[in-house]
């Protein structure tokens, strides 16, 4: 999932940023910490580098399942068992030592967090996938991410986008219509809901990063924040029959790459990970090549999806790539690129 920079909320769940309060990022060329195991010989920045290469890789692996799940064995409900579950079984330990201070975080920062990244935005990025592809996935969740940062920052009375931002937030709504211009004209209502719940999975990642911003939590204990509520929310749904649950009947090829993809890979793996990008190349260069999340997913889509990129995703997804990139230069706030 994978947008507007100093402030950064680098910490995460997902889809997705990560949140480091309190943690200066180093110049570049300098790192406090040492050099150890297999990275060793390697500087900083090419250490950093290759995390943040890894953090795109989970991102556009993101976007990948949530197309891939129409086909899949596994209901989204049973996608967000693993999604939710898996982080908070590895992190247990931890998250108890931390459970004071994820008690005494606020209602309404929690309530954005919760509601933004959680349960809500999940089932509606899974939903609008299977009604799309892996490309409006991909473009249009992390895409529109800084546009509607922007838009809640301008409401708390923040002053509005100038320069090089604004042209980047011009560029992602370029990019957008470009994408769904000729499913608009064609009226596929199909195509259309997809896109507008994709747009929604991304307006509830926005309002996540805004929520991020008002925690003072690291990372671990942000994945805490996220997980443990999300996933109370989604068993008591499925145990309720609210939710259709099919995991009892899945194949086991689907459980372990949901498993490995959304609960190790989204859930734990690309806060951390960016997280620790962050702190080897600083925000603005992270955000950047961040950025290319969307042309990641459009470049695997063919090989592992059977998708062919279409005229409007050809135009579109570098315009919105651009864009992102534009929108991260010298702003305010940073955005996730992931879902």
């Amino acid at each position: 999932m994978g947008t507007p920079a100093t402030e950064t909320p680098q910490g995460t769940a997902g889809t997705p940023d990560a949140r480091t309060p309190h943690t200066e990022t180093p110049p570049a060329g300098r790192d406090a910490e040492p050099r150890t195991g297999p990275f060793r010989g390697l500087s900083p920045q090419a250490v950093g580098m290759i995390a943040l290469l890894f953090t795109v890789a989970i991102w556009a692996a993101f976007a990948l399942s949530a197309r891939a799940l129409s086909t899949s064995t596994l209901l989204p409900a049973d996608a967000a068992l693993l999604r939710f579950g898996v982080p908070l079984v590895v992190l247990a330990p931890a998250l108890w030592r931390r459970r004071r201070r994820l008690a005494a975080v606020r209602f309404a920062p929690a309530a954005k967090i919760i509601c933004g990244a959680g349960v809500p935005f999940f089932l509606a990025a899974m939903y609008g996938g299977s009604l799309t592809s892996a490309a409006f996935v991909g473009a249009i969740v992390p895409g529109m991410v800084p546009l509607f940062v922007s838009a809640l920052m301008v409401a708390g009375g923040k002053s509005a986008p100038r320069g090089t931002q604004a042209a980047g937030l011009a560029l992602i709504v370029a990019g957008v219509v470009a994408l769904v211009w000729r499913y608009t004209a064609a009226l596929d209502a199909d195509v259309l809901l997809g896109v507008g719940t994709l747009l929604v999975a991304s307006g509830l990642w926005a309002l996540y990063t805004v929520g991020l911003r008002e925690v003072d939590l690291d990372p671990v204990g942000s994945i805490g924040l996220l997980c443990l509520p999300s996933f109370a929310v989604i068993a008591l749904l499925t145990l309720t029959g609210v939710l259709p649950t099919g995991i009892a009947r899945a194949a086991g090829a689907d459980i372990a790459l949901f498993l490995v993809v959304q609960g190790l890979g989204v859930g734990l793996c690309a806060g951390l990970l960016y997280a620790f990008a962050i702190r080897r190349l600083g925000p603005e260069r992270s955000s950047v090549v961040g950025s290319l999340s969307p042309v990641a997913v459009v470049l695997l889509a063919v090989p592992l999806l059977d998708e062919s990129p279409t005229l409007p995703v050809v135009v579109g997804v570098p315009l919105i790539t651009l864009g992102v990139a534009l929108a991260n230069r010298r702003s305010r706030t940073k955005v996730s690129a992931d879902a």
